[in-house]
């Protein structure tokens, strides 16, 4: 049995540059999401009903979440934070449907924790200043320097491969599981169809599929929040 685990490649530019269905179904997701965001917003009514009521929910428990974890003072991150978070949810969710997850590709979750990591230090810089940004790699001893570097640097590294391990080790234990399945359907049981591959691995497919993306991408969208408001916490708040 041979399993693949990298992307499949669509189409190649050249020897050395190509676009992986990675990239394919990550730019289908956002494009879904902004066809969504322009659908759902297009007739806006005071009293909201249908699809508005339940966006407005949505945008609501998002800002109220930011709100909670950030604090007021930085509820203008609300829009990227709920952005990333259903971006990624639903990247981790294409195994649903059948199709491999985006975030089960390193190259797309170290894009993702990069792009994280910009945006913490151009917050830091910011609101510290940048004299004041390069001072608090000494804080609270000079000799704290690399050690507040090396922080910094492991931060998208650490993010990305935590969600993409987990998404990747759910991809591997569910084409395992359903070769298995498989084959005790067809070779020890001799059933004419592979029932066992699709009673059986439900409960597996719940948690993989729905549990752990959601997860998965609440822990990723929750430590891009509290970096961020680390980076830009100055001396004189609380």
């Amino acid at each position: 049995m041979e399993m693949d685990l990298g992307p499949r490649i669509i189409f190649r530019i050249s020897d050395t540059v190509f676009v992986t269905e990675t990239v394919c179904w990550a730019v289908i997701v956002a494009v879904a999401l902004i066809i969504f965001a322009f659908v759902s917003t297009r007739n806006l009514r005071r009293d909201p009903k249908g699809v508005q009521g339940v966006v407005e929910l949505i945008v609501e428990y998002v800002y109220k979440f930011v709100n909670d974890t950030m604090g007021k003072h930085n509820i203008g991150f609300a829009p990227y934070i709920g952005t990333l978070f259903f971006f990624l949810l639903f990247c981790n969710m294409l195994g649903m449907l059948g199709w491999r997850a985006a975030t089960a590709d390193m190259n797309f979750t170290f894009a993702m924790g990069v792009l994280v990591f910009f945006i913490i230090q151009y917050n830091s810089i910011r609101s510290k200043g940048l004299g004041g940004y390069f001072k608090h790699f000494a804080e609270p001893f000079p000799f704290m320097v690399p050690i507040k570097i090396m922080e910094e640097i492991t931060f998208p590294v650490s993010l990305s491969f935590r969600i993409f391990g987990n998404i990747l080790a759910g991809v591997i234990i569910m084409e395992l599981f359903m070769h298995l399945m498989g084959f005790v359907s067809e070779s020890v049981m001799h059933l004419p169809l592979p029932l066992l591959q699709t009673v059986i691995p439900l409960p597996l497919n719940l948690f993989f599929d729905i549990f752990e993306p959601v997860l998965q991408a609440f822990v990723f969208s929750m430590l891009t929040m509290s970096f961020i408001a680390k980076a830009i916490v100055t001396h004189h708040e609380d």
